[in-house]
Parts: C-alpha cells; sequence; structure tokens
C-alpha cells in the first residue's frame, strides 16, 4: 500500500496546552484522506472516526478534551469532508475502510499502538478493524459508541429466529424499526435526490427538532448525505446475510446511550462472546453523543485508555466489565447499590438482596459495628462491600459520603434511602425534641439521600433509581402515629414529586411502604408521654404483634427489588399496606373513622 504524508509546518517540542489544531493529508492508494491532529506526538495516540451522514468537525468538541493528555487524530472518512470521494460502490467496502485507517496511523502512529474512539458508521467501520488480523497488535483499546459489528448483528438475528420467543422477536423488531433508514438507503436515486433536494440544507434544524442536539451548517453535508450512502449499500447486506466469526483482539468498551433512536441497547447485551475483555457502559442520552456529551464521552474513553495504558481498572470500570456465558449476568450486575439503616432489619436485607443479585453495595449505618457487619456478610458470599459509618440527618456527613462515592466508587446507580426510627404517640404528647429526631432521621435522612444521589446521578448521566422507604402509615391517619405517620407520608410525596422530575434523566423513583414487617424498629420506638415502664410494655406488646403478623423483612427487600428492576412507583407490602391504599383512595370516610381508634387501648 502506497503511504504518503504531507504535514503542516508545527512546532514539536511545545507543550501539549500549546498545541493547534493542525490539518494533515494522508494518501491511501487513489484516496487523500483529510486529517486533523490536536496534542503532543510524544504522548499515546488516539484516533477518532466520524459516523453518517458527519465528518470529523463532530469530534471538535471532544478532540481538545482529549489532547491535554494524549495525541489526537480524526481524520475524514473516504467520501466525507474533504477527503477524496472515489466513485462506485466497491470503493467504500470494509476492506478499503481497513485500509485507510492503516494508512492513517502507519503516517502517524507507525511505532506504537493506537487507542481507537468512533460513533454511529465510524464505530461499524471500526469493528472491523479491531477484529481484522492485520491490525493485530495496532490496537490498545477501542471505545464504540451507536454502532455495532454487523457481523455480531448478523448472529444476533439468526439466533433470535432460531430460538425465538416473545421477548427476543420484541427485541428484534425493536431494532429493525429504528433500522427504518438503513432499507431507505438501499432504494435507487431517492436517497441522494432527498440530499440534494433539501436535507443537505435542512440538516441542522431536523437535528435540532429530531434529536434535540445543535450543530452547525457545514459546506459539505450535502455532499457528506450523498456519498455516505455507499457505505451502507456496499457493506450491509453482505454482513446481515452471510456473517463471519469476528473477534474482538483488543479491548472494548461500548458506550450505550439509552435513548438512541437507531441503535438499541439490546444490540450490546451478549457481545462477551465476541470480546474477551469488555466492557459495557449505558448513558442517559440522544445519538449524537459526541456532540451533546463529548466531556462525558471523553471521560469513559479516558478511563480504557489508562486502563491499557498500565493503570488498575477504576471501580466503574470495573463494574462495567461483562462475563460470557459461562459466568451469566445477573439483574444487577454492574450496578452500585447505596443502602442507609443497612445495619439490621430491611436495610440489611435489601442489602443482602441486591448484593444477591449481583450489585457492589455501600452499607450505611450509624452504628459502624452494624455496617461492617452487613458488608462482612456480603463478602462471605462472594460479593463487594463498603462500610460506611453516617448519621443520615447530618447535611454534612451525607454531603461527604455522597463524594466519597462518587470519587473512589464512580458514582452510585441505586440509593435506597432506607433509615428510619420509630415513634408513637398523639399530637398532644408528643414533644418537639421528639419531632426534632424523627424529622432528623425519616425526613431530613431521605432528603438529603434523594436530592444529593440525585444530583450526582444527574451531572454523571447514566440514570438510576432511588428508593424511598415510606410505610403503610403513609396511608392511613391515626391518633397514636401522628409525627411517624407525618414523616412517612412526607416520604411518599416527596418520592412522587422526584420521580416526576428526573424521568427525563433516565432515574426511577420509588416509595416503598410496607406494612407490619418484622424489624428491630418496634424494639426502639419511642413511645411519647408515657413512663418507661409503659415504653417496655407497648414495646414487647407492639413487638408481639408483628411477629404473629410474620411479614419478614425478606419479603420488602424483594418487593424492593421488583420496583429497581420495574420501575414502580408504589410498592405496597403486605394486606395492611394494601387495604390502607385502598381504603385512603376509595373510603376516606373509613379511613378517618380507623384513625380515632387507639393502638394503644386508650
Amino acid at each position: 500500500m502506497k503511504t504518503l504524508l504531507e504535514e503542516a509546518p508545527l512546532a514539536l517540542f511545545e507543550p501539549a496546552a500549546a498545541f493547534p489544531r493542525a490539518e494533515r493529508t494522508v494518501q491511501s492508494g487513489d484516496v487523500a484522506l483529510a486529517v486533523k491532529t490536536w496534542g503532543d506526538p510524544a504522548r499515546p495516540t488516539v484516533v477518532l472516526v466520524h459516523g453518517y451522514p458527519d465528518n470529523s468537525e463532530v469530534w471538535h468538541e471532544m478532540a481538545p478534551l482529549l489532547a491535554r493528555d494524549y495525541y489526537v487524530i480524526a481524520y475524514d472518512v473516504r467520501g466525507a469532508g474533504q477527503s477524496s470521494a472515489p466513485k462506485g460502490m466497491r470503493n467504500y467496502t470494509f476492506a478499503r475502510l481497513t485500509d485507510d485507517f492503516i494508512a492513517v496511523i502507519d503516517a502517524l502512529s507507525p511505532s506504537k499502538p493506537v487507542h481507537l474512539i468512533a460513533h454511529d458508521w465510524g464505530s461499524i467501520q471500526s469493528w472491523e478493524f479491531v477484529t481484522e488480523a492485520r491490525l493485530r497488535g495496532r490496537i490498545a483499546s477501542y471505545t464504540s459508541c451507536s454502532g455495532p459489528c454487523l457481523d455480531h448483528v448478523g448472529y444476533w438475528m439468526r439466533a433470535r429466529l432460531l430460538r425465538p420467543t416473545p421477548a427476543s422477536l420484541g427485541k428484534m423488531l425493536g431494532q429493525l424499526v429504528r433500522s427504518w433508514y438503513v432499507l431507505l438507503f438501499h432504494l435507487p436515486i431517492v436517497p441522494e435526490l432527498s440530499w440534494r433536494l433539501w436535507l443537505g440544507r435542512a440538516w441542522p434544524r431536523v437535528l435540532r427538532r429530531v434529536e434535540k442536539t445543535t450543530i452547525a451548517p457545514r459546506a459539505t453535508q450535502t455532499a457528506d448525505g450523498v456519498r455516505g450512502v455507499s457505505l451502507y449499500r456496499a457493506n450491509f447486506i453482505r454482513s446481515l446475510f452471510t456473517p463471519r466469526k469476528r473477534v474482538a483482539h483488543a479491548p472494548v468498551q461500548v458506550i450505550v446511550p439509552t435513548l438512541d433512536k437507531y441503535v438499541s441497547p439490546a444490540l450490546s447485551e451478549d457481545l462477551a462472546r465476541w470480546v474477551p475483555n469488555y466492557w459495557r457502559r449505558e448513558v442517559v442520552a440522544r445519538h449524537w453523543l459526541p456532540v451533546t456529551h463529548a466531556e462525558r464521552m471523553a471521560g469513559m474513553a479516558r478511563e480504557l485508555i489508562e486502563h491499557a495504558e498500565g493503570k488498575p481498572e477504576s471501580e466503574a470500570l470495573q463494574r462495567a466489565r461483562q462475563h460470557d456465558g459461562h459466568n451469566p449476568r445477573k439483574p444487577l450486575t454492574g450496578k452500585l447499590a447505596v443502602v442507609t439503616g443497612a445495619g439490621s432489619g430491611i436495610g440489611r436485607c435489601a442489602a443482602l438482596e441486591f448484593a444477591e443479585q449481583g450489585a457492589a453495595i455501600v452499607a450505611v449505618d450509624i452504628r459502624a459495628e452494624d455496617a461492617e457487619r452487613t458488608a462482612t456478610l456480603i463478602r462471605l458470599s462472594g460479593g463487594k462491600a463498603w462500610a460506611r459509618t453516617v448519621d443520615v440527618g447530618n447535611a454534612e456527613q451525607m454531603e461527604a459520603l455522597v463524594d466519597w462515592v462518587g470519587k473512589v466508587l464512580g458514582g452510585a446507580d441505586i440509593v435506597v434511602n432506607n433509615a428510619g426510627i420509630g415513634m408513637a404517640g398523639g399530637i398532644v404528647d408528643t414533644s418537639e425534641r421528639d419531632w426534632q429526631r424523627i424529622l432528623h432521621v425519616n425526613v431530613w435522612g431521605v432528603i438529603h439521600g434523594a436530592r444529593l444521589f440525585a444530583r450526582q446521578m444527574v451531572a454523571r448521566g447514566q440514570g438510576g433509581h432511588i428508593l424511598n422507604t415510606a410505610s403503610a402509615a403513609a396511608f392511613a391517619p391515626s391518633r397514636d402515629l401522628a409525627a411517624y405517620a407525618t414523616t412517612k407520608a412526607a416520604v411518599l410525596m416527596l418520592s412522587e414529586c422526584m420521580r416526576g422530575e428526573l424521568a427525563g434523566q433516565g432515574i426511577g423513583v420509588s416509595a416503598i411502604c410496607p406494612g407490619f414487617a418484622e424489624t428491630g424498629i418496634m424494639a426502639s420506638t419511642v413511645y411519647a408521654g408515657t413512663t418507661e415502664a409503659q415504653q417496655a410494655q407497648l414495646r414487647a406488646r407492639a413487638i408481639k404483634l408483628y411477629q404473629l403478623r410474620g411479614l419478614k423483612p425478606e419479603t420488602v427487600a424483594k418487593a424492593m427489588l421488583r420496583a429497581v428492576l420495574r420501575n414502580k412507583p408504589v410498592v405496597t407490602v403486605g394486606i395492611e399496606a394494601h387495604s390502607s391504599r385502598f381504603i385512603s383512595r376509595y373510603a376516606q370516610w373509613l379511613s378517618r373513622l380507623m384513625a380515632r381508634v387507639s393502638m394503644a387501648g386508650h
């Protein structure tokens, strides 16, 4: 292969921050490829490959971010931007595209492997590079976004047709609907005519309306759209109907925008069979991630690059690692769950249940020994857990917890605001001190955990789920539970408000409302307006009643898991919770009548 490098003047020994974008030309056979570079050539090399109908300008936000630490290369794929546009579909096959990539790295990084980052059609063709024998040892890592390997898709579709189930067929039909444009591109004349007549001029407006993505008009946009159709026509049908077994020879990270209208998240779920070193990370975003979330995408790519360069995996990267079919994924594999009040009762059972389903756990409790005990139980079962001692009602301590989870563990995927205390007694007998105590834990503890972790989840952009433990008492007024019922009703309303606010961020919020669960809360419940002897008697009576009811905290923990997996808004557990909710909705008169009855026998 003939390779020629024409280089613009550049001072090679300035600090990295002083390197502006430089433009060059690399010759690949008869095709001249327009290449842009940023950063210091002495540093590890990163190559960016754009999609359709883009050119290398799509990387102009992200490339300078990476150039702080790397030598960054972006080139216009043949037929796009300032690169040559050969005629004939045979000039746009994967083999020709692979030749172009080899020409670029031979010219600009001949003696060291490169880190590859690609988007959309750039990802599709880059899968060819990372599975091509000629490039073994030349690619140090690959970060792919919104572009599958077409051969893998071919096998993915075959598997679903050979063993059809409603779920598998639904995923396949969902992807076929997303891929409507591929069929359009195979029609003669129509796509080219559309680009020439109106779409080339209207493209920025289309993206703004359909994708909520802002791009500047490009002089080559019409030509990029017209010429790039050949990429689809030259490769799609062959790859899908006669797929090859393509195994990646480099570590691969797939970034999955969950709001992508064109590439289903299902396409990347089972890639471990093709990729021995595979990480998968979801982001709540639309298709054009390099434009809309350049910093976030650069950060994820940087984590894999640093690991490939010899650094240990970050906690976030560890959780994103995928395993093959011999070690099947559990529903929460790769997730990090923070559970408050995890030292006993529902909190401990929730921590153990979520760990059993694959999550790493941060067990939080005000009692250090109880938090550590829960974490130890998880570790003994083969899970990963950390114990943290925190007063959830203390804003500074909760801020420190959230900061630690973000910096050390990469951020929480699931948060269970479960810490709570019990309190009985009427409004007349409940002192200000009692009110302050229960509000501190039951309300402020939930507010701090929900607000601070929600802020972290939004900034992280990978979605998540927040569970707030309320109670059946949230539905049922009671003369004996004025303070407790008030706090739990506040938690329920807070959860409903947050759910509406965070839905667009991919963050689910659930309120868990258990009935008379058999936990340690009754043994520590304060009975306002009573003597110590009376409190002991009332606690013993309540404990016996709850034991007779027999609602186990393990049952509540399983309901919490279902709330996360199904994104349920309100989860009632136990007949008393179901009936209280029903009565509060449809027979409020009965609810008010029942509120007059004293559980203490007054």
